[in-house]
């Protein structure tokens, strides 16, 4: 079927199409059908071809095209009907849906659709009282329909006409309108609905439909009052298994829209019918009826999350409410594991938190008299996340899968989010509860207990303590002292076991005398490979807290972590880890120590990169320079001398305080020893970018860690960037550069190794710009970074000679064409720089003044839909500074500008272009307004001012 014969939407071109759509093989003419089908679906043939379609001789697939046809003309194009014709389309699609009431169901539903979308045009001016006209029309002796189907088919008609709503097209001010009409006749379904499900000879399929048709009118926010009786008649279809799900649906939907709350009295008589419910869940839980306890479940949890401060305020009723909060508790400690056997207690938890917010925000005096009943019912929700949280046997949690272990996982984190949550309502006394619980199991000889329980109680700590401050807490001590007593016999209890230290590590910090009982359980740990991550990250916390109390211990860290390094136990990330750790570790060693550790450490990895340095490039000996060079990276970014002297003083006593160290940093020695041989690997790797960028992370790295006590490596490090980027220039080496030119600004000695990089690297990518820079989007994307960091810290670099300012200014706009947003927004960064230093550094003023009005083009360019909307705000910020700093000139340049015709865009008038132009010269310093300002043009020469898209920009 050819798209352009649009002129051709026949019945029988329309069947062509839908059999080319459902039966053709080749799926190229399927879209090639499909695409005709929705030309002919909106063509004004429509209105012949869709009744045609509609005959009883067609099949069903040709039915529901008509029937859709009809739908769309209807909603989309409503203004097209002409008013004489409502009545008589209405009449047709009323004798459709009577024929179609005992055929197909598919099309019949979209013959509702469309009834229910012309009722919702027509209401209420056009058809007053059209839900009873419905009502009546189907209620009257349909002739050869039966009773039963002609009932169908005006509840599927009832169901669908609030759904229609939801989605329609109709205007706002009409949507109000028609949703006080569809409330007003709800009064008249209401009696058909009750009477529907409440007669005893009712087929269950209507009594599914009647459930339906309550869910779907609830949407409407029809009164919790008006439909009580629908909703008690839901619980009683409860008991029935072919009504369950629909009935559950129903309740959930009715109790949870967002006005019922106001009908406190309906919601009182709805919690006897919710407790109701217990005996039925406990006889599903014993057979195993997952979803039978799960849609109970949803009752009590809805009921409870969406009016507990309602029915908590209701003080005479105090004891029904606490029996709903008890049975969703029985809930939440539901027999089982999840999710395997059982997925509901995940429901309840969200529950727990509103009910606390409420409880918490009454005032202090109500407050407390709800904390007696309610503080020794969320101990016990302790208790119950704690049994929940329990791994199952190590042989059942051995034959879960993946999916069911990441689900679990997942689980055992919301539960820890509520135990943390739960703490600012229970406080202290919650971790002497614990501490109580934990100390009886583990000093119990006369009962054995399993991991499980042991790994759950401290599961609840280490929640707690990872977010809260737990100082002050004067369990802490005692738990300490168990954890040594804990009998560490499997992986998941080891694993919490080393989280739960990594947790206490700045109370660590603060009992340096504890450390001494934890640390040699984590330098244990670190030889496990099913420990890694715990135990790397529990070193590393403790590492970071504790340096200043660590030089007892640090021979024996960094000899363990050797060892577990060259035995490679640990996969990259925790090697990395590892690494941090050290670095934190010799940070509180004298320079001494630092070195002759620093040596031992470094030394077999030197030796591994001058024999990787010799071999012919690989990918596997690619792999492990990259290995070598990111660990150096990660011990440099932490091993930071000058911290100690800035806070061991204040930190803890004279004792520890080093020297004030004298000689050049250790990184520095180090850096200086290895050098020779990093350029070597650098002359074999330097096509390979993520070589180069692993090299330039150990300098960049360094360079933000030592500051100015870098300085004696800038000479050699500049010299080296300069020949790396010289042979094969690559973004990494500018992004070090820019490290550099930020870092050494201000350090006159310092600095002229830079400035005769900076001009290198820049005059090495403008020849990359002259032979087309858009393949090196990266390069571009750092070089303005670095023309921008340079302007900000260091204008003078634009008084030299060597610069050529104008080619740079070039550059910049040929870059603010590019399609890559990072690149444009490091682009528009470097303009605002430059053009803010055009009175104080005359080569920049002066390129500005000459130049100045192509960048204003390339700016009106992008505005007028050249670039993505979402970089208006930064074109706003170069056109706000050229205002601020150029105000004469952007006056003169706008004008001439803006007078092409059909610039920036065909779809802006001249007066829609004066007005913009006369609104950014007049504001001056108001930045936020530019960018509306901005914002509103680009959508009109976008041609997207006023629509529904533009709404969300």
């Amino acid at each position: 079927m050819d798209p352009d014969t649009a002129a051709d939407f026949t019945v029988e071109n329309v069947e062509k199409a839908l059999h080319q759509l459902y039966y053709d093989p080749n799926i190229e003419n399927k879209n090639l059908a499909q695409k005709w089908l929705m030309q002919a679906q909106v063509s004004p043939q429509a209105w012949q071809f869709c009744w045609v379609l509609l005959r009883p001789e067609k099949v069903p697939e040709i039915q529901y095209f008509g029937a859709s046809a009809l739908h769309t003309k209807i909603s989309r194009y409503w203004s097209d009907i002409p008013t004489e014709q409502y009545s008589t389309l209405k009449t047709q699609l009323f004798s459709q849906i009577a024929r179609f009431a005992s055929g197909s169901k598919i099309v019949l539903t979209r013959l509702c659709v469309a009834l229910a979308s012309l009722a919702l045009n027509m209401m209420p001016e056009a058809w007053p009282g059209a839900v009873s006209e419905m009502v009546h029309m189907f209620q009257e002796d349909g002739g050869e329909v039966d009773g039963r189907a002609r009932c169908l088919a005006l509840l599927e008609l009832l169901t669908v006409l609030p759904e229609e709503f939801q989605t329609s097209r109709l205007p706002q001010y009409r949507k109000g309108q028609v949703r006080g009409a569809l409330g007003r006749e709800w009064t008249g379904v209401y009696p058909l609905l009750q009477q529907l499900l409440r007669q005893p000879d009712s087929p269950p399929l209507v009594k599914a439909r009647v459930l339906k048709c309550l869910s779907s009118w609830v949407l409407l926010d029809v009164p919790l009052n008006e439909s009580e009786g629908l909703v008690e008649a839901s619980f009683t279809a409860l008991s029935d298994p072919e009504l369950f799900d629909t009935a559950v649906e129903a309740i959930v939907n009715t109790i949870s829209q967002p006005d019922s709350q106001r009908y406190v009295n309906t919601l009182l008589k709805l919690v006897p019918h919710v407790l109701q419910l217990q005996e039925q869940l406990r006889d599903a839980i014993r057979n195993g009826d997952m979803e039978t306890s799960h849609g109970i479940c949803r009752i009590a949890v809805s009921l409870g999350e969406n009016h507990s401060r309602a029915l908590l305020e209701q003080v005479e009723h105090w004891q029904s409410f606490l029996a709903l909060v008890n049975m969703i508790m029985f809930c939440t400690g539901i027999p089982g594991h999840y999710p395997v056997n059982e997925t509901t207690s995940s429901l309840t938890l969200t529950f727990w938190y509103t009910l606390q917010d409420d409880i918490m925000s009454f005032e202090a005096e109500k407050q407390a008299v709800y904390l007696q009943v309610y503080r020794p019912v969320y101990f016990q929700l302790v208790d119950v996340l704690l049994h929940k949280a329990q791994f199952p046997t190590d042989e059942e949690y051995a034959s879960w899968s993946s999916d069911e272990k990441e689900q679990f996982r997942i689980y055992r984190v919301d539960i820890s989010d509520t135990l943390m949550y739960v703490y600012e309502m229970l406080g202290a006394e919650l971790l002497s509860n614990l501490y109580d619980k934990l100390g009886r199991l583990l000093t119990n000889t006369e009962q054995t207990t399993t991991w499980q329980h042991t790994e759950a109680l401290l599961y609840g700590f280490q929640s707690i303590a990872e977010t809260i401050d737990v100082n002050y807490s004067d369990v802490i001590p005692g738990l300490i002292g168990l954890i040594p007593r804990i009998n560490i016999n499997n992986v998941q209890l080891a694993d919490t076991v080393m989280f739960t230290i990594g947790a206490l590590a700045e109370w660590l910090a603060d009992h340096p005398v504890m450390l001494s009982s934890v640390l040699p359980l984590v330098l244990q740990a670190l030889g496990n490979p099913d420990l890694s991550v715990s135990s790397v990250s529990t070193l590393k916390k403790i590492c970071r807290e504790c340096k200043y109390d660590l030089p007892p211990y640090a021979t024996n860290i960094v000899a363990v972590s050797q060892e577990v390094l060259i035995k490679q136990i640990h996969k990259t990330s925790q090697c990395m880890w590892l690494m941090q750790a050290l670095g934190f570790v010799l940070s509180a060693l004298p320079v001494e120590e630092i070195l002759r550790n620093l040596h031992s450490l470094i030394t077999p990895y030197i030796q591994q990169l001058e024999k990787l340095a010799g071999e012919t490039p690989n990918p596997s000996n690619k792999l492990a320079i990259i290995h070598i060079l990111g660990l150096l990276s990660n011990l440099f970014t932490t091993l930071d001398i000058t911290k100690q002297e800035e806070e061991s003083g204040e930190k803890a006593p004279p004792i520890k305080s080093a020297p004030p160290q004298t000689g050049p940093n250790p990184v520095v020695v180090v850096l200086q020893q290895v050098f020779a041989l990093i350029q070597t690997v650098l002359s074999k790797w330097l096509n390979d970018s993520q070589v180069v960028e692993a090299v330039c992370a150990i300098f960049e790295k360094s360079v933000k860690t030592l500051l100015h006590d870098f300085a004696p490596m800038v000479s050699q490090l500049s010299e080296m960037l300069g020949q790396m980027y010289s042979t094969i220039p690559q973004a990494s080496a500018l992004d070090l550069t820019r490290q550099m030119v930020h870092i050494f600004a201000s350090q006159t000695n310092d600095f002229p190794p830079i400035k005769a990089l900076f001009e290198l690297v820049t005059s090495v990518t403008l020849t990359i710009f002259q032979q087309g820079p858009r393949d090196h989007p990266d390069i571009v994307d750092s070089f303005m970074q670095l023309q921008a960091q340079a302007l900000k810290r260091k204008p003078d670099l634009f008084l030299s000679e060597s610069l050529d300012v104008k080619a740079v200014f070039h550059c910049g706009v040929l870059s603010l064409k590019f399609p890559e947003a990072p690149t444009v927004k490091s682009t528009c960064l470097f303009f605002t720089e430059l053009i803010s230093h055009c009175a104080d550094v005359p080569p920049v003023g002066q390129v500005v003044q000459e130049n100045g009005k192509l960048l204003l083009l390339a700016v009106l360019e992008a505005i007028g839909g050249q670039s993505s909307r979402g970089l208006m705000d930064q074109f706003a910020e170069v056109l706000f500074c050229l205002n601020k700093h150029c105000f004469a000139l952007l006056t003169v340049w706008l004008k001439e500008a803006l007078r092409s015709p059909g610039f920036p865009s065909s779809r802006v008038s001249d007066e829609q272009k004066d007005t913009f132009s006369q609104q950014v010269l007049r504001e001056r310093l108001n930045k936020r307004r530019v960018k509306d300002i901005v914002k509103e043009f680009t959508l009109v020469c976008r041609g997207l001012h006023g629509t529904e898209y533009a709404a969300g920009y």
